[in-house]
Formats: structure tokens, C-alpha cells, sequence
């Protein structure tokens, strides 16, 4: 997989991504998917990468851009539903 994502990054113009970027981005893919819907998940990362684009297009540095991206995403999620007790 890293593999093919390092290919796509290079394909595409942009720096690979770090683990830790790789990291936070498919959490916040899990929380989508399991906190508001499955199909929604390629949605809101397409609208993630569209807001750090704008904002990297407006000088901020990719690491911010992302956070900020991030914590928009947090911020809108549903509470996690309680663990189910045995």
C-alpha cells in the first residue's frame, strides 16, 4: 500500500506522505466511517485535501493545513457511541 500511495503522491505532484499525516488522516477516515457513514468517507476526504489545498495555496505550511483540516473534521463528528457493557 505505502508503495502505491508514494507512487500516487509522486504521480500527482506532491511530497509522499509522512507516517504520522498517514496516520491521522485514515483516523479520521475510521471516525467518518463509523461515527456519521461508511459512504460519506471518500466524500470528506476529498473535501479535506480541497480545504488543505486552499490553505497551502494561501501560504500556510502543509502540517497546519492539515490540522486545521483535521480538527474541522473532529469537531463535526458525532460522540463516539458508549461501549457496549457486558
Amino acid at each position: 500500500m505505502e508503495d502505491w500511495i508514494d507512487r500516487l503522491a509522486e504521480t500527482l505532484g506532491e511530497d509522499p506522505l509522512t507516517g504520522e499525516e498517514t496516520a491521522r488522516l485514515l483516523g479520521a477516515a475510521r471516525d467518518v466511517a463509523h461515527r456519521v457513514e461508511r459512504r460519506i468517507t471518500p466524500l470528506s476526504t476529498f473535501l479535506v485535501g480541497a480545504a488543505v489545498g486552499r490553505s497551502l495555496a494561501g501560504g500556510a505550511p502543509r502540517a497546519h493545513a492539515l490540522e486545521a483540516a483535521l480538527e474541522t473534521v473532529a469537531s463535526l463528528l458525532p460522540e463516539a457511541p458508549a461501549e457496549a457493557s457486558e
